[in-house]
């Protein structure tokens, strides 16, 4: 079955787009467990399995980039907000690893 590949943003990308004014909203869908280890500052932490039933904590009308440790998660998660009719998301790639290499190697990943 084909996929189609979801629309992304490369973690230097997004690191000039949270310094503007109009910052994308951050979902992280990773787990309590690995949020508790380190987070992007601001990002609402939704585990991916709780995405369904707190959809309604999105809005339709900004930017969200959904987060999670590789980036496989948060694609999943962006394919499921634009079969919801969400148009303005991404995915980040790479996850927090892909973040942690090329942005922030101080950044703890769990």
């Amino acid at each position: 079955m084909f996929l189609r590949r979801v629309p992304e943003v490369h973690p230097q990308d997004l690191a000039e787009e949270l310094r503007r004014p109009e910052r994308p909203l951050l979902v992280d869908v990773r787990e309590p467990d690995e949020t508790a280890v380190s987070v992007l500052p601001e990002a609402l932490c939704i585990p991916m399995d709780s995405l369904p039933d707190r959809l309604q904590e999105l809005p339709k009308d900004r930017e969200i980039v959904l987060v999670c440790r590789s980036g496989a998660r948060s694609g999943a998660c962006t394919r499921f907000l634009l079969q919801q009719g969400f148009t303005k998301v991404r995915n980040l790639r790479g996850g927090m690893i892909a973040w942690a290499r090329t942005v922030d190697p101080q950044l703890p990943v769990a």
